[in-house]
């Protein structure tokens, strides 16, 4: 009898693990799914497409991981619309997407990612108002991508954000070119494939006059995000070969 009962509870508990773990699956599939399709809409340039996006996470934002998704789309949309020249919007993004993103960091404050993109919003949020931006969020943004990189000094895209602030802010103001290039370098050196190492690398360079260069950064960059817009837009800038 008592071999009965404990083999009846280890089938209870052996099913109650199967359910638990295609849940989990379950759970990780459609969130995978659903940061594809953010991506995609990114690369697109769609905004209302993460508008809608926004809409879906906002309903689904009661854990770390929900607001982490729900800032993440408010980035992309901030991201976009500055890729559009809509500045105003772009801020508009940005500051709705760091309540989500400080209630995940303030849940989770050891998950690197979290940081780096709150610190990446705090960022996108200055160049509508680069004055005032700066002084409100300036600090805020460095702080929280040299989290990032203290937490997780391999997370290749804490260097593209710290990067792509470096690439706004002045020499003068311990920004510049220089910077710039070195944290996309290191990013690359991190994560060869990542698109956005190279699509950053590229408009720095350009930046820097440094056309060839800058044109093979592109390149590859395209390479790695064949469907991503801006990528394009940004080789059609460059001078004839």
């Amino acid at each position: 009898m008592k071999a009965s009962m404990k083999e009846a509870v280890r089938i209870k508990l052996r099913n109650l693990f199967l359910f638990l773990f295609c849940s989990a699956t379950v759970v990780l599939g459609a969130d995978a799914q659903a940061a594809g399709e953010l991506e995609t809409a990114r690369d697109r340039g769609d905004l209302a497409s993460i508008d809608r996006m926004i809409s879906q996470a906002s309903g689904g934002a009661n854990s770390p991981d929900g607001q982490y998704r729900l800032a993440l789309a408010y980035s992309y949309g901030a991201e976009v619309a500055m890729e559009q020249r809509d500045k105003k919007k772009s801020q508009g993004y940005a500051e709705k997407g760091l309540e989500p993103a400080q209630k995940a960091v303030a849940a989770n404050g050891g998950n690197a990612e979290y940081h780096r993109l709150q610190g990446a919003l705090c960022g996108q949020v200055i160049p509508a108002n680069p004055l005032m931006g700066a002084l409100k969020y300036g600090q805020c943004a460095r702080d929280e991508i040299s989290k990032a990189i203290q937490l997780n000094p391999k997370l290749a895209l804490a260097y593209v954000t710290r990067g792509v602030g470096n690439f706004y802010l002045p020499s003068s103001l311990g920004g510049g070119v220089d910077l710039a290039l070195k944290d996309f370098d290191q990013a690359i050196s991190l994560d060869p494939k990542l698109p956005d190492a190279y699509l950053w690398k590229g408009i720095t360079l350009h930046k820097a006059n440094r056309v060839g260069e800058a044109r093979q950064a592109l390149e590859q960059a395209s390479k790695l995000a064949p469907n991503r817009v801006w990528i394009k837009e940004q080789l059609q800038k460059l001078p004839p070969q």
